[in-house]
């Protein structure tokens, strides 16, 4: 406790799980739209510019002043693996009536990626009005909640959490890929239609409510220089395959994330190692 550690190198740049998912579609061609609430601040306008300059809908990413932006300070080893600390600030004050406004507006969405860093109540609310409406939702359940209500599970189409998430999330050990798969077993008892758990360079486990036979899909290792929103990437990914590519299966589908999420994690920092269309292979599209 109360230990000082020296590190190398400082850097602020733009992030939030949500916005980071939904600058990844965007940079692969997506049309996306972001929902949110940002301070009245230098950090609340800079990130609205930012999501502009990576072709962004800000229509509904609503100011307050009554809190500041939420910030997540990051930090990384020299292996590239990272630890977090969220501070929610302003994400707290988005509220369902907000997301009902953004919703009455937006009519051609076909894929709508939720996250867990506002308050649940108003995830909860996007979720069902956009199965409503016959919106394909993806949950990404990040930051964990222990004990999280089950309707979060049975009002998505995707859960996507990673191994620690699942590991919380289930009360079981995931330590393995058996443990894995038994996690994902476990989560479709709990009213998932497929889950998604993300394994690093181990790939992902992909199981599904119709076989109920969780299977691997691998990914091929690279040398990692920063890990951070790696995850992210990859779920930006999976939504604009799903969006743009309706009848690509979900194992080609989670592949091509995948591949995608492995360039990104070779550079450094979070959104400013996410790749743009024209800078990946055309096999994947």
């Amino acid at each position: 406790m109360g230990e000082t550690i020296h590190g190398n190198k400082f850097s602020v740049g733009f992030g939030g799980k949500g916005a980071n998912q939904c600058v990844m579609s965007s940079r692969l061609g997506a049309k996306s739209a972001m929902i949110a609430m940002v301070g009245d601040d230098s950090f609340g306008n800079d990130t609205i510019k930012n999501f502009e300059m990576n072709n962004v809908d800000v229509d509904f990413v609503f100011k307050t002043s009554e809190a500041a932006t939420g910030a997540a300070p990051i930090a990384v080893d020299d292996r590239g693996q990272n630890s977090i600390i969220i501070v929610s600030g302003a994400n707290n004050l988005l509220s369902e009536s907000h997301v009902k406004e953004a919703f009455n507006y937006i009519t051609s969405c076909k894929v709508m990626l939720c996250q867990l860093e506002i308050l649940p109540e108003t995830t909860l609310a996007a979720l069902k009005l956009a199965r409503s409406r016959g919106v394909f939702t993806v949950l990404n359940p990040a930051p964990a909640v222990k004990d999280l209500d089950e309707e979060f599970l049975k009002n998505c189409d995707i859960f996507c959490p990673n191994e620690t998430e699942a590991e919380l999330i289930t009360g079981l050990p995931v330590r393995s890929i058996e443990e894995v798969k038994i996690a994902s077993l476990a989560l479709l008892d709990k009213g998932c239609k497929r889950v998604i758990i993300t394994l690093g360079d181990q790939g992902s486990i992909l199981a599904s409510s119709d076989t109920r036979t969780p299977v691997q899909i691998p990914v091929t290792k690279v040398k990692t220089m920063d890990s951070t929103g790696a995850g992210d990437c990859f779920i930006g990914s999976l939504a604009y395959y799903l969006a743009l590519y309706p009848d690509l299966q979900l194992e080609e589908v989670i592949q091509r994330a995948c591949v995608i999420a492995s360039v990104s994690v070779c550079a450094t920092g979070t959104q400013t190692s996410f790749p743009w269309k024209h800078e990946l292979s055309d096999e994947l599209f």
